[in-house]
């Protein structure tokens, strides 16, 4: 396989761009990878799970048949009988965190994260709005709240690390740049641990 693995890529004249490496998934370090494929079984595909979120934001990551247990994909096909799963490396965006933007508004976003699921609520002067639309796709996080003058405003912007920018959109209104910062760094995350079993493939 690995042989005409790197037949194929010289036929194809990407053989400067692509390596083939022949190893233990379980031990080979592919955390550089930004598209993941797979064909593994259920179990295999939970037991490597948790190495996959720690890849950057945005890898994406295929599997033909096979799911990766709670961790729902973001895009399903189905093709000839066949099924193929595409998830995206989600940011961690867990926590508070501080917004403003260049005219001057400031608010607190405390958000909840299971996987790339979103969900929270905006606070300012001392009222809390749920986020309306939260969405995280990858590196890229959406969400919609009220401001204390009723007025909605619309989020999109891109996570680094423990940084985000982008712009706030006002309803009937401009635009604005908007950066924000996570309080406390980001948390530890049940979901993107080891899941339970899988030691045994780490020995």
């Amino acid at each position: 396989m690995v042989k005409l693995a790197n037949c194929m890529v010289q036929i194809e004249g990407v053989g400067t761009k692509t390596k083939i490496v022949q190893g233990d998934i379980f031990k080979e370090d592919f955390s550089k990878a930004n598209v993941v494929t797979m064909y593994l079984l259920p179990e295999l595909n939970l037991c490597v799970r948790h190495r996959i979120l720690a890849m950057r934001p945005g890898t994406r990551v295929t599997s033909h048949q096979f799911t990766m247990g709670d961790w729902n994909p973001d895009e399903t096909a189905e093709f000839d009988y066949r099924t193929a799963y595409l998830w995206i490396v989600p940011a961690k965006v867990a926590g508070t965190w501080a917004l403003k933007d260049n005219a001057g508004l400031q608010v607190s976003v405390a958000l909840s994260q299971n996987f790339q699921k979103v969900s929270g609520e905006a606070m300012q002067g001392g009222a809390k709005q749920p986020l309306v639309g939260a969405s995280l796709r990858g590196e890229q996080l959406t969400f919609a709240f009220n401001d204390d003058k009723g007025v909605t405003r619309t989020f999109n912007g891109t996570v680094k690390g423990n940084e985000v920018s982008g712009t706030l959109h006002a309803a009937g209104g401009a635009e604005t740049k908007a950066t924000g910062s996570l309080q406390g760094g980001a948390k530890q995350a049940a979901w993107s641990q080891m899941a339970a079993g899988c030691e045994r493939f780490y020995k």
